[in-house]
């Protein structure tokens, strides 16, 4: 494609959208590999055709996923579907003693304490959202272990 006459930002491009929608979270090193010529100001020389042929390299072999690509378009359809949903009472903060006394905060799992791997399993939707799934992690590469439910040490069906 350089050789053809192709900008090399739009490579640079190209192969970003690829690390983000095609590789995704199956192995999340690839955007940053992907965003590199870019943000050395490379594209434009022979140093950066050659970091950009890396790049292309690493994001075509990598394990792939495109679960947040088709996440990102569920989050997005609900938000224009449900534009004003209340934040549930339980993940609200209650910094005064009438928030205390509604229910803010009552419930809520701080998964820093106790818990290794950062993750409880809560209702985080509103209530007309409830029990819908946006991102659900595939078998392959990172996402693998993300599948992985944080505390009870068996599979989860996270909801993100």
């Amino acid at each position: 494609m350089i050789e053809g006459g192709e900008d090399p930002l739009y490579i640079a491009r190209r192969v970003v959208r690829a690390a983000s929608e095609d590789v995704g979270l199956a192995d999340p090193r690839a955007l940053d590999v992907a965003l590199a010529p870019g943000r050395a100001a490379l594209p434009r020389t022979a140093e950066g055709e050659l970091a950009l042929a890396e790049a292309v390299v690493y994001v075509a072999t990598a394990p792939k996923s495109n679960r947040v690509y088709e996440a990102w378009g569920r989050a997005l359809e609900a938000a224009r579907d449900h534009p004003a949903e209340p934040v549930p009472l339980h993940i609200r903060n209650a910094p005064t003693g009438l928030m205390k006394e509604l229910g803010y905060g009552e419930g809520y799992k701080y998964a820093a304490r106790g818990c290794p791997r950062v993750y409880l399993p809560q209702e985080y939707l509103p209530e007309r959202l409830r029990g819908t799934k946006f991102y659900e992690p595939t078998a392959f590469g990172f996402e693998k272990g993300r599948r992985e439910s944080a505390c009870s040490g068996g599979r989860s069906s996270r909801r993100v």
